[in-house]
């Protein structure tokens, strides 16, 4: 047994797995608790009859559940012209040093969606089920995409934590990490591109329908679109020249909303409002009123307002920050998505 080759766990959490062959001895029961990506499963009862499935352009690197068979079998296939190494301790040490390693840590301050989300997903992708990720990003949105991607990837959020100078979160890869399928739920998503009065009101009257239908309603605001969630006040804020000229362009507020079609300098869009409340309709302002009332979500895409040189503390009240990830996320849990 002195002659074979072996493996500490240190030095297994650092290799680099694409070029080796992971042989794993266990039990069908037992892998169905987890295992290594890409891993062969050949149980320690029929290796002898299912040799041939092991490529030898590889190392072979062989572990069971507490590496009592698998210092056998890494012997065995030595003798067989293998190259093969026993790892130390097996399934059971791996989950034992999962629990007392320390995190990696990513460094995700200063990237801009969908930077953080994608920084993430490449480096779990080199990660093993059970390894955890701690990462730390500066952007808003941040703490929503980070929960939604967990969700919908079958990855475990431990904790998400929103400090002063950024958002900490720390993950832990799943066995999996592929698209869940969606929920059969009737959940609606609503993109609001359209800042035009007329769009913005129908989108808030299906909003608050479909609330009232018990439906869990988001609407994803993104640039024209983000005009709809400023406050009307002007904000002292600190912007640049061309964030400032931007601002002084677009419309602060629902109340400086324009019509899509015959606005006629503001006009119509006066005409309209007017005939509403002669109609009993509820007007804009009524309409987000209700919707925030019965619990629609209100996002705004953090990209959009860098582009655009809108400020967090220019948005009403409520309205939360996020990204590709959070938008997607809420599409894949409906069954209606409207492009407005």
């Amino acid at each position: 047994m002195d002659e074979i080759k072996h493996i500490s766990m240190e030095d297994f959490a650092r290799l680099d797995r694409d070029k080796v062959t992971l042989l794993d001895l266990r039990e069908p029961d037992q892998v169905l608790t987890g295992g290594f990506e890409g891993a062969i499963n050949i149980p320690f009862s029929r290796i002898g009859r299912e040799l041939e499935k092991l490529p030898r352009d590889k190392p072979v690197y062989v572990f069971c559940q507490e590496g009592a068979f698998s210092e056998e079998i890494t012997e065995a296939l030595q003798d067989w012209g293998l190259d093969a190494c026993n790892v130390d301790g097996g399934w059971k040490a791996w989950q034992e040093w999962l629990r007392q390693a320390e995190p990696t840590v990513l460094d995700a301050r200063g990237l801009k969606c969908p930077g953080p989300i994608v920084k993430m997903a490449d480096t779990l992708r080199g990660m093993s089920a059970g390894q955890k990720l701690r990462i730390e990003a500066t952007e808003d949105a941040f703490a929503s995409d980070i929960a939604v991607w967990c969700e919908r990837t079958g990855n475990k959020l431990l904790k998400l934590e929103v400090k002063p100078e950024h958002i900490e979160a720390l993950v832990e890869k799943g066995n999996a990490v592929k698209p869940l399928p969606a929920a059969a739920r009737n959940d609606k998503t609503f993109v609001v591109f359209s800042g035009d009065l007329d769009k913005t009101i129908a989108a808030f009257i299906m909003a608050n329908g479909a609330a009232a239908m018990g439906r869990r309603v988001t609407m994803f605001f993104t640039f024209w679109g983000l005009n709809i969630l400023r406050r009307p006040e002007k904000v002292p804020v600190v912007k640049g020249l061309v964030e400032r000229m931007f601002g002084a362009m677009m419309p602060r507020g629902t109340h400086r909303l324009g019509l899509s079609r015959m606005n006629m300098g503001g006009l119509g869009a006066r005409m309209i409002r007017g005939v509403m409340r002669e109609k009993g309709v509820s007007s804009l302002e009524e309409l987000i009123d209700s919707a925030r009332a019965h619990g629609v979500r209100l996002v705004a895409c953090q990209m959009s307002m860098d582009i655009m040189g809108i400020r967090k503390e220019e948005l009403l009240d409520g309205v939360e920050l996020g990204g590709v990830s959070t938008f997607l996320g809420s599409g894949e849990q409906s069954d209606i998505s409207l492009f407005i």
